[in-house]
């Protein structure tokens, strides 16, 4: 059941409402199915033993934690060798600020996501941290006007 095909419409319509809401009760998610909640929960633990359904998050507002300006970046690196991009990886996937971090085909070798208080944490992020290791070639930010859609 790794892949899509092996769901059924019950299927998506579970992983539908707890994509919207992952706290729902058994009893609500039964009802919203139109299943009784013995049978909702074998599919919702068959979903979970399965991989589909991959753990439950707290969605934060990122004004009240002090991050509201959020940042793309496209990077690209000099090197290919693995030492190299293992530990560029390494690093900057243990900044706090990266939120999403993406090895991607192409151009550019990586895509982040990075959240910070304002634009002088983010110029302190980009001197401080990022702009500085070695394995950097070329950075290009991309700031945010409006967030439209997030999906898990």
């Amino acid at each position: 059941m790794g892949n899509e095909s092996g769901l059924d419409a019950v299927d998506r319509e579970i992983l539908f409402h707890l994509r919207q809401d992952g706290r729902l009760s058994n009893v609500e998610l039964a009802k919203r199915v139109g299943l009784t909640p013995p049978p909702c929960l074998r599919r919702v633990k068959r979903l979970e033993e399965s991989g589909v359904i991959a753990g439950y998050r707290a969605v934060i507002d990122p004004a009240a934690v002090g991050r509201e300006l959020e940042v793309l970046i496209d990077v690209e690196i000099y090197a290919q060798d693995r030492r190299t991009v293992e530990e560029f990886e390494t690093t900057v996937a243990s900044y706090e600020e990266v939120v999403e971090f993406r090895r991607m085909y192409g151009r550019p070798d990586y895509f982040l996501r990075v959240a910070v208080a304002d634009h002088a944490a983010y110029e302190a992020f980009m001197m401080g941290r990022l702009s500085g290791l070695p394995a950097v070639l070329r950075l290009e930010s991309h700031l945010t006007m409006k967030t439209i859609k997030v999906d898990g």
